[in-house]
């Protein structure tokens, strides 16, 4: 199990980064909070993204700061932990360049994850300090396609409630439940 990751260590890690001239998004369900504007729930790490052109200044400023190599999925997405378990999940976005997905949508690319056009301009605020992160749009729209828990659909939900966004299966039907 590992430690939370509290809004203060968000802050922190987000001024060692910031410090250091890299530019970082919120994603997941800190990006989630951010955009609500006050923390919904515990999470235990924090997801980021961070420009693919970016990458070795990211991993020197993180390792220098005693974070190391937790869990490596890929080469656009790896979880670094340093020695209190506070875990850092971030994903590289190639902002150089777009490119048509497989639906025609234009995505950033190649040389990172496919995030759609438009989708890292959300703000938000942590403790009361505004934070680039994700939008509500592209945050229901990325918590769909795999097997959803009950923070999955509490953020989802949450979002909707806010923002008034339509919401995708299987949320509508669980909402319509409730």
């Amino acid at each position: 199990m590992s430690i939370m990751m509290s809004a203060e260590d968000v802050l922190d890690i987000l001024d060692l980064l910031g410090n250091a001239g890299v530019d970082v998004w919120l994603d997941g369900g800190w990006g989630v909070d951010a955009l609500l504007g006050r923390q919904t729930r515990a999470h235990d790490d924090l997801d980021i993204v961070v420009r693919h052109s970016d990458r070795d200044r990211y991993t020197d400023v993180m390792a220098n700061a005693s974070f190391t190599l937790w869990h490596d999925g890929g080469p656009f997405n790896w979880v670094l932990s340093d020695t209190a378990d506070r875990r850092v999940d971030v994903h590289l976005v190639d902002l150089s360049t777009t490119l048509p997905d497989e639906r025609g949508n234009l995505v950033h690319g190649p040389n990172g994850l496919a995030y759609p056009v438009g989708s890292l301009d959300g703000s938000g605020t942590v403790l009361g300090r505004t934070v680039a992160c994700g939008t509500a749009e592209f945050q229901v729209q990325s918590h769909t396609g795999y097997a959803i828990d009950d923070n999955d659909i509490r953020d989802v939900l949450a979002l909707h409630r806010r923002f008034g966004m339509p919401l995708p299966p299987p949320y509508a039907d669980l909402a319509a439940g409730a």
